[in-house]
């Protein structure tokens, strides 16, 4: 880029736009899960800032990296202009006839929205950190911890207002562009800059939390899990994690934890209590929260102590059976410094058809996610080799794979996302809205 169009791009907005050459640039560079090198980062004040911004990528040819909560690993590919919305973190309650209306700006977080609606006494499904963006997790679908009870959060998503790659400004719901907003549900950042979500919010007076440990062979309590799950009542999302010590968000060891999405803790206990006196359970605690309570608090990127590498993956399983508990288990028994995650999908979330929404999976009963962790000098080639091949024959068990979920950047996870007549409808979205595939800083679609 030359001075003269950075100079053009300051001319246009009205907020902060800034370059290597400004004293805040490292400051400015660093986002939550990582540190960014882009032409340029502009805070827009405004939509007329953000339409701005964005045609000034369209002419000059430079991608746009959309950045919310900062989670996301796109934000660290070198070039392209960030839009930052940090400035787009309202979170607004409107009651009408239909139930509780909630719009938020593009840039809030989970954690926002979360302590906004609790003293309400409303909720709505979300992932499981507080400091996650709300765009991010939206526009891939957003596996949370009332997906059995509501869905994914783009289920609960009913208009969105988007700034497309031609400036405009426009609203979509089910009834005003019905293809874009399909494609906003479960199909990435690829079609826009989402400067405002809403969503339809659920009763949530208040949730029960249960925390069950787990001791030596994982496998009995994860089949009397998946059992269970089989007909449990819609209000119960579980998690099974095992990490190793190295892992700084979650403590280390393997564990149950389960949200049940109200506050009757006596329903939740005739539920979770069998599951809990299985074989290497070694302790079970349960207890009414409010539901911010209950998100995490990831830290931030630390450039002094960047995180490893991952080798691994994540996929939707149909089912949780016998095999994917045992190949589950077996990779965190053969790679000390391996993570293995499970939630339970299921109910609510099954209840879409596949058609409705970008995210097609809708035969998926549990998301599984299982990697090592790459530190210089801990992997050798070949043991990289035999982790890659362990996770392929976990991944072939299940239906398709989770971009959220994913911190690469290459472009062979997009058709493993989805299926191919929904990436070939997604593409056809992409050609109508985003034919100069301005918005390729995602699990890029490209335009038909």
């Amino acid at each position: 880029m030359t001075a003269v169009t950075l100079s053009e791009l300051r001319a246009a907005v009205s907020g902060a736009v800034i370059t290597p050459d400004d004293s805040e640039w490292d400051a400015a560079r660093l986002f939550h899960s990582g540190i960014g090198l882009p032409t340029a980062i502009v805070r827009p004040a405004s939509l007329a800032d953000v339409r701005a911004a964005v045609m000034w990528a369209a002419a000059s040819g430079s991608p746009v990296v959309v950045r919310g909560g900062g989670h996301g690993p796109w934000g660290s590919v070198p070039g392209g202009l960030t839009v930052d919305l940090g400035a787009f973190t309202s979170v607004d309650v409107d009651i009408d006839a239909d139930g509780a209306l909630v719009r938020v700006g593009g840039g809030a977080t989970w954690g926002d929205v979360a302590r906004t609606l609790a003293p309400r006494g409303l909720g709505i499904s979300s992932g499981d950190t507080a400091s996650v963006g709300v765009g991010g997790l939206t526009l891939g679908g957003g596996i949370g911890w009332m997906t059995r009870a509501w869905g994914l959060t783009i289920d609960q998503l009913v208009g969105a207002e988007v700034v497309t790659a031609a400036g405009d400004l426009v609203e979509v719901s089910s009834d005003v562009e019905p293809d874009l907003f399909w494609a906003l549900r479960g199909g990435g950042g690829n079609f826009g800059v989402v400067t405002r979500f809403d969503f339809r919010a659920h009763e949530l007076p208040a949730v029960v939390f249960a925390t069950m440990t787990i001791e030596g062979d994982a496998r009995p309590v994860i089949t009397a899990l998946a059992e269970a799950l089989v007909d449990a009542p819609r209000d119960v999302t579980v998690t099974y994690m095992d990490v190793p010590p190295m892992d700084p968000s979650a403590p280390a060891g393997a564990t149950i934890t389960a949200c049940w999405a109200n506050d009757d803790a006596g329903a939740a206990r005739a539920v979770l209590g069998p599951i809990a006196e299985s074989p290497g359970v070694s302790s079970f605690d349960i207890a009414v929260q409010a539901y911010p309570d209950i998100l995490l608090d990831m830290p931030a990127y630390d450039p002094a102590a960047p995180m490893p590498g991952f080798v691994g993956g994540n996929t939707l399983l149909p089912v949780l059976d016998e095999i994917a508990i045992d190949r589950l288990v077996a990779f965190r028994e053969d790679h000390p410094a391996s993570v293995v995650l499970l939630r339970s999908l299921g109910g609510a979330f099954g209840d879409v058809p596949p058609e409705t929404t970008a995210f097609a999976a809708r035969d998926a009963t549990w998301f599984a996610m299982a990697g090592a962790f790459d530190l210089p000098g801990l992997l050798s080639d070949d043991e990289r080799a035999a982790i890659v091949a362990e996770w392929s024959a976990i991944e072939s068990l299940g239906v398709g794979v989770y971009g959220n979920f994913t911190t690469s950047t290459t472009e062979d996870w997009v058709p493993r996302m989805y299926p191919p007549a929904t990436l070939a409808r997604l593409s056809a979205v992409k050609r109508s809205w985003d034919p100069g595939n301005v918005f390729s800083r995602t699990h890029n679609v490209a335009p038909a």
